[in-house]
């Protein structure tokens, strides 16, 4: 059946491309950018996004790339720098990426407020959604993305429905499959008739990826962490510029693999040490008997040391959570535990495990380089062997919930070997596509089991606090928007009693003006 779907799929996206070079390259080969046209022809994954959209429709679909393509090629979207977009506009933070939700998708945050509606800047603005977004699907292609609408303290100068409409068409046409959902938070009711015209624009299938969301309820779909507070979050992400803001994953400290630690560094020297000295004193004939009994020491060392690891990994928690990933199985699934050891000192663990039947490649990246030691961070597996990764911080920098890590990993089918010059000339030479690509996101374990029963319970009186004081802020909320539903009418009562006043005047003028000319 997979298979099926596959050989479909494959004739669809043949059928397109080659429909396209006949239908519409060839009377206007110039309407496009050529490096969009190439990549059509060689991106399976791109043309599939297009079919997608349309459902398999080839005619539909035609009809969305030529329209893509002229609108890519009118923007120079494939020349777009951080030089082409003003300063003030980067400076001024109404729009970048920077976090991830739940689901593990990319945050593009529309801060509102910063938009004042202006015919001369609304290109500018086009531009960098369209900057942000290129640069996204370039590094991440075809993964989702969750657009967050801050609607709060937003005032009517700033709804401007031109620019919505373009960022609807960005995912509609420009870049299809990567909308995750639009996230709107904190809406002004007397925006309600704005947003249905856009769920116009959206169309049927894709109204349901509108959350409408109050500070209690965006949570179900940003955890705290990467929320900010006026959002009821606790990340603490300011926005400045320069540089961008960037969540650009570094390779760690301890690249090449495993660092002795000191004391089993200086037991090394001890022994070799020792031995030096032993081999000084004997002679000839004692060297053969002498370099057994090293070879045993060390054997024996090894044996301690090896002994020494295991019950180092045992005081560790073992992750429980799996992700089944098609080279990799990689435990923990989601978020790496820090903290969680009874002597308190802040490591994790990582387990990947080999579930084809070549050697695996893999590296180990975070977005903070200098805070981490990754024991190994680039090496090699073995088919249906285990890895065990050790993370630590390093240098007495603390772990944060922000800091995240990447795991790449592909499939050494033709080994010439697996030391660091052959991973590296490896990792120069293998396609994008064939990488396969996990995140993991960092969780802060302060104490045992008894205090964390006790933050439960504070967690609990917390939140039924909270409630409470949401509730109050309703009412408060409802009797506001009854006062001013009052004062309305009011108004609507004064304007008629105005406009008939206004009436009768000018008819008491007119007769007045007919019996003076009688």
């Amino acid at each position: 059946m997979a298979e099926c779907q596959a050989q479909n799929k494959a004739k669809l996206i043949s059928e397109t491309r080659r429909r396209f070079e006949v239908e519409y390259l060839t009377d206007k080969p110039d309407k496009y950018d050529p490096r969009d046209v190439e990549r059509l022809q060689q991106d399976d994954n791109w043309v599939e996004s297009y079919l997608f959209w349309r459902h398999d429709a080839v005619d539909e679909t035609l009809k969305m790339i030529d329209e893509s393509f002229q609108w890519r090629k009118e923007m120079c979207v494939n020349d777009l720098t951080e030089s082409s977009i003003p300063r003030w506009l980067l400076e001024i933070g109404g729009i970048y990426l920077h976090g991830y939700d739940k689901e593990g998708n990319k945050l593009l945050w529309i801060r509102v407020k910063y938009h004042i509606k202006d015919h001369k800047t609304i290109l500018d603005k086009k531009k960098l959604i369209a900057f942000w977004l290129e640069r996204y699907a370039k590094r991440e292609s075809g993964k989702p993305i969750t657009v967050m609408f801050d609607l709060s303290e937003t005032g009517l100068n700033s709804i401007d429905m031109d620019f919505v409409r373009f960022i609807i068409n960005c995912f509609k046409v420009y870049y299809p499959k990567y909308l995750s959902k639009i996230v709107i938070f904190d809406m002004p009711w007397i925006m309600n008739a704005a947003f249905k015209i856009v769920k116009s624009w959206l169309g049927p299938e894709a109204v349901s990826l509108l959350k409408f969301t109050s500070k209690n309820e965006v949570q179900d779909y940003v955890s705290v962490e990467y929320l900010p507070p006026h959002m009821g979050g606790t990340d603490p992400f300011k926005y400045t510029y320069p540089p961008l803001v960037d969540d650009d994953f570094q390779t760690p400290l301890c690249e090449n693999g495993p660092i002795a630690s000191e004391d089993e560094a200086s037991s090394k020297e001890d022994i070799e040490s020792d031995g030096k000295e032993t081999l000084e004193t004997v002679s000839n004939e004692e060297q053969t008997a002498l370099l057994k009994k090293i070879n045993l020491t060390e054997a024996v060392s090894k044996a301690e040391e090896n002994e020494k690891i295991d019950s180092k990994m045992k005081g560790f928690k073992k992750p429980l959570s799996v992700f089944k990933g098609p080279l990799l199985h990689i435990s923990p699934a989601e978020e790496l535990y820090f903290g969680s050891m009874e002597s308190g000192e802040k490591k994790a663990l990582i387990v990947l495990t080999n579930v084809t039947k070549n050697i695996v490649a893999f590296k180990v990246r975070t977005t903070a380089p200098e805070k981490y030691r990754v024991k190994p961070s680039n090496s090699s597996c073995d088919p249906g062997a285990s890895v065990d990764i050790i993370v630590s911080p390093h240098g007495g920098l603390s772990v944060s919930a922000q800091d995240r890590f990447l795991i790449m990993a592909a499939e050494m089918e033709q080994s010439p070997g697996t030391g660091p010059a052959e991973l590296s000339q490896f990792w120069k030479e293998v396609l994008r596509n064939k990488v396969m690509e996990h995140r993991l996101r960092c969780h802060i374990v302060e104490s045992s089991k008894p205090t964390t029963l006790t933050l439960k319970d504070s967690a609990f009186n917390m939140s039924d606090k909270t409630s409470e004081d949401m509730c109050l802020q309703l009412n408060r909320l409802l009797e506001s928007n009854k006062k001013l539903e009052d004062q309305v009418q009011r108004c609507i009562w004064f304007q008629q009693l105005l406009l008939s006043l206004t009436v009768l005047s000018l008819a008491f003028i007119i007769s007045l003006f007919c019996l003076l000319f009688n």
